[in-house]
């Protein structure tokens, strides 16, 4: 008789979980070299005129003379300038402070989700928006981090570097960030379809806006989840533990579905403009480029709003020291 060694007995819902979860691991892993090579396109088609901008700040090279203004320290008087005429300069600095922008792409299972009306999934496009951002930024002479899964980089290779801490990513996907506070020179850029409940994404926009740092808001939807198309008797999934339900006449729920999600996003708008956050929302029907294009010029909007804070600071602190 030949002996055989019996596998560990695992509970079958544990062991279906660990299944479900391996086999999404692998078709991620598969998806990964086209969602780079998309990303790539998408930050091409994008990058013209968004090079990083030079602007007056707090950093060491030169920038400009300006004339001085009534009231601020004598100090910042560049007197070698001035000397060569009646009025009085002071020499500004161009802002080369390092800035860091955290991208959050909700990975999560909510976000495997493509609707007959599109031919991708909400999880592939946060994905392709999150990696030509990262492109663009790094080009742009930021540095780009993942809360919880990639620490802040600048390097030429961040597409790579993105694609694979998420992919080595040891943790259950979640639908929000880890909670940390970023830092009051940082961005935050959130990417997910936002369907957890209205008060954890409040919660979590508060706390990574309680150190100053700007950031974006995006909810990411399958064109179905807006118009709600659905008639006659249907099976709803929840495909995050939350059960299903069955409905008879699906047509029915179409205005009271809207309510709600207009309510929603109502709440989660009122908290990011309560942060001074941009809040947008993204069909998977719509070009990627189309949001890259809006969500980089409201991220150049956000940092000039940064640079003034921080150069109203100094000055600030150079009038209490004179």
């Amino acid at each position: 008789m030949n002996a055989k060694t019996s596998a560990p007995d695992f509970p079958s819902d544990i062991s279906a979980s660990v299944g479900a979860a391996k086999e999404s691991s692998l078709r991620l892993v598969a998806t990964m070299p086209r969602l780079v090579l998309e990303a790539r396109r998408v930050a091409a088609s994008v990058f013209h005129g968004l090079h990083g901008r030079r602007r007056a700040g707090s950093g060491e090279n030169f920038w400009q003379y300006r004339r001085f203004h009534s009231g601020e320290p004598a100090g910042r008087v560049d007197w070698r300038r001035s000397g060569r005429d009646d009025h009085l300069y002071v020499r500004e600095r161009e802002w080369e402070a390092a800035h860091t922008v955290w991208i959050w792409p909700d990975h999560s299972a909510s976000m495997v989700f493509a609707s007959p009306l599109v031919w991708e999934t909400k999880r592939d496009r946060a994905l392709v928006l999150a990696f030509a951002l990262g492109e663009l930024l790094v080009r742009g002479g930021e540095r780009v981090g993942i809360p919880g899964v990639m620490r802040p980089t600048a390097n030429r290779a961040v597409i790579e570097r993105m694609a694979e801490a998420i992919v080595h990513e040891t943790s259950k996907p979640e639908s929000l960030p880890p909670s940390f506070a970023a830092g009051p020179r940082d961005e935050v850029c959130l990417l997910g379809d936002l369907w957890s409940p209205s008060a954890q994404v409040v919660a979590a926009i508060a706390g990574l806006s309680s150190n100053g740092a700007g950031g974006h808001v995006v909810q990411i939807v399958d064109p179905a989840e807006e118009t709600f198309p659905y008639s006659g008797r249907i099976e709803f999934l929840e495909p995050e533990g939350g059960g299903s339900i069955t409905v008879g006449r699906a047509e029915t729920w179409r205005r009271d579905f809207s309510e709600r999600v207009a309510r929603h996003r109502e709440i989660i708008a009122e908290e990011a403009g309560r942060c001074g956050w941009s809040f947008a929302v993204h069909r998977t029907d719509r070009p990627a480029s189309e949001l890259l294009l809006a969500l980089r010029a409201r991220m150049g909007e956000t940092r000039d709003v940064i640079a003034r804070r921080h150069t109203s600071l100094a000055l600030e602190e150079s009038e209490a020291i004179a």
